[in-house]
């Protein structure tokens, strides 16, 4: 039994070990507010990379979890430097013999609403992050579905079907009396040797006419003529129609540009096809 409040003597051996374990208690809560801090400031590095890797726009700033796992870490550091503090001067209370009643732990009271208060708000975070995180991936795999244009390949969005689009396109060949070299079926090629590919078709077409002052002027361009227009759905049953630009064509074989127009009439009947 502690003695009473005054009399000066030491406490018992049992009141030293609760106030050690008390002090522990609270080293061990400092840690722990210390240790989640540094997971919560390196959350947001963590997501920043996974940007990088998936080469995913910035849209959204984690800079929120640095600020925030920092705080946790300094309120750690003062609840350490707390505990140690009030042990020292509770040990020195019981040298007195002036620690005859108990009181409620307001500080634990308030770092147990404390830490509610930090899992409530991780929590809202967690989730915002994460719609934020999803939509910019989706955002990103979109645009990675969609064709790009840098690579001199210039693509139109059909409104039919690549069989439907073909046929138009071949229609239209025929009344401008552009001959059509060849159909190339690869997704029909890919069905026979037993493998599966979205519907993909390439025509090949050209004029004697139109081609041959090309090859004159530019002979390597012989290289990409006939002209072809490919034909090709992709992963979401989108329809394109894709075909090397004219400006593309023009800078890499040197075509002069009064014949410019032989090689652009490929953007007008890919155009048409689409529509």
């Amino acid at each position: 039994m502690n003695a009473p409040s005054g009399s000066g003597q030491r406490a018992a051996l049992s009141d030293y070990l609760a106030a050690e374990r008390t002090l522990l208690a609270w080293i061990r809560t400092g840690l722990a507010l210390m240790g989640f801090g540094f997971v919560v400031a390196r959350f947001g590095l963590f997501l920043q990379q996974i940007q990088v890797v998936q080469h995913a726009p910035t849209a959204h700033s984690y800079g929120i979890s640095l600020w925030f796992g920092t705080a946790l870490i300094a309120v750690g550091i003062i609840v350490n430097v707390f505990a140690g503090w009030h042990h020292v001067r509770l040990v020195r209370e019981l040298d007195r013999g002036e620690t005859a009643f108990s009181r409620p732990s307001v500080q634990a009271v308030a770092i147990a609403f404390f830490l509610a208060l930090v899992g409530l708000a991780m929590a809202i975070y967690l989730v915002s992050v994460r719609s934020s995180t999803s939509s910019q991936f989706a955002t990103h795999e979109e645009i990675s579905m969609t064709p790009g244009s840098d690579k001199g390949i210039s693509n139109t969005p059909s409104n039919h079907s690549v069989d439907q689009t073909v046929e138009k396109l071949k229609g239209i060949l025929a009344a401008k009396g552009v001959t059509l070299f060849a159909l190339v079926d690869h997704s029909g090629e890919a069905e026979k040797a037993g493998l599966k590919m979205p519907p993909t078709k390439l025509l090949i077409f050209g004029s004697p006419k139109a081609g041959t002052p090309l090859m004159l002027a530019a002979p390597s361009i012989a290289i990409d003529l006939p002209l072809k227009i490919l034909v090709w759905e992709d992963s979401q049953r989108k329809v394109w129609v894709s075909y090397n630009s004219s400006a593309y064509l023009q800078k890499r074989h040197g075509v002069p540009q009064e014949l410019l127009q032989n090689i652009a009439v490929v953007e007008t009947l890919a155009v048409k096809a689409a529509e």
